[in-house]
């Protein structure tokens, strides 16, 4: 009796140890999920929520979008960074690229930080599984009257663990989901008589290329009583799908 108890815990132990080496054989880096390098170029369908009608309504304009990684440098802690010029263009591209902006990326210490309008998030945080959380704005000044305090707490996570997801170029497989926030207060169906705010961004990205999605909605409205009326100066949205990389 005393051989197969022994017997069965040995037996037991070598099925966890092999399941536990499968599973740190099956992490990936951040570095696998951010593969960044100059020249890279990816082509985004880009929708833009903005403000119309003074500030009555919320809609959407879409264009191309295209992002190089044109330089890298090192940033004022010697991290070795890239330069990230977006431009975009018309859907039925009857006009040229046009230069937008510069985006910046640090990838060094088992994370990566993005700079978006002179906003660092930390977008990317070892290790990469099920049950890593981080404080993906935990680098911005979220403090009042900031305008950017809806940004204070948010827990990054990752979700969809080696997952296919589907894009415009297709169905791409071994992608992982960074879930940021999604909340509407009050949460309650909206009504145009009443306050509400809502704040939702999440990122897709996919093993050996990059981002290849990414949400993000934020919209105060005040009902027409309120001294500042309809949607507050300030709410927008974008989203990006991916439609090629080279």
């Amino acid at each position: 009796m005393k051989k197969f108890v022994i017997n069965t815990y040995l037996t037991l132990a070598v099925l966890a140890l092999g399941c536990s080496e499968k599973q740190s054989l099956s992490l990936v880096s951040v570095e696998e999920l951010y593969p960044i390098k100059v020249g890279k170029t990816f082509i985004y369908r880009l929708d833009s929520t903005i403000l119309a009608n003074a500030n009555q309504n919320l809609i959407t304009k879409s264009y191309l979008a295209k992002d190089s990684v044109e330089s890298n440098f090192l940033d004022l802690q010697g991290r070795n960074s890239f330069r990230i010029f977006r431009y975009i263009r018309d859907i039925a591209q009857t006009k040229p690229w046009q230069y937008s902006f510069t985006y910046a990326a640090t990838v060094a210490n088992n994370r990566v930080e993005f700079v978006d309008n002179n906003l660092r998030f930390i977008t990317l945080a070892s290790p990469v599984g099920i049950n890593t959380q981080w404080g993906g704005t935990q680098l911005i000044n979220t403090i009042s009257p900031s305008p950017f305090a809806f940004y204070g707490g948010w827990n990054f996570e990752y979700q969809n663990i080696d997952e296919p997801f589907t894009t415009l170029k297709g169905v791409i497989q071994n992608t992982y989901t960074v879930f940021h926030q999604d909340e509407t207060l009050p949460n309650v169906p909206f009504n145009a008589n009443n306050y509400q705010e809502r704040s939702a961004s999440k990122e897709v990205y996919a093993k050996g290329i990059g981002l290849i999605y990414k949400e993000f909605i934020r919209w105060q409205y005040q009902p027409p009583s309120a001294p500042n009326k309809f949607y507050q100066e300030g709410s927008y949205g974008i989203k990006l799908n991916l439609i090629d990389y080279k």
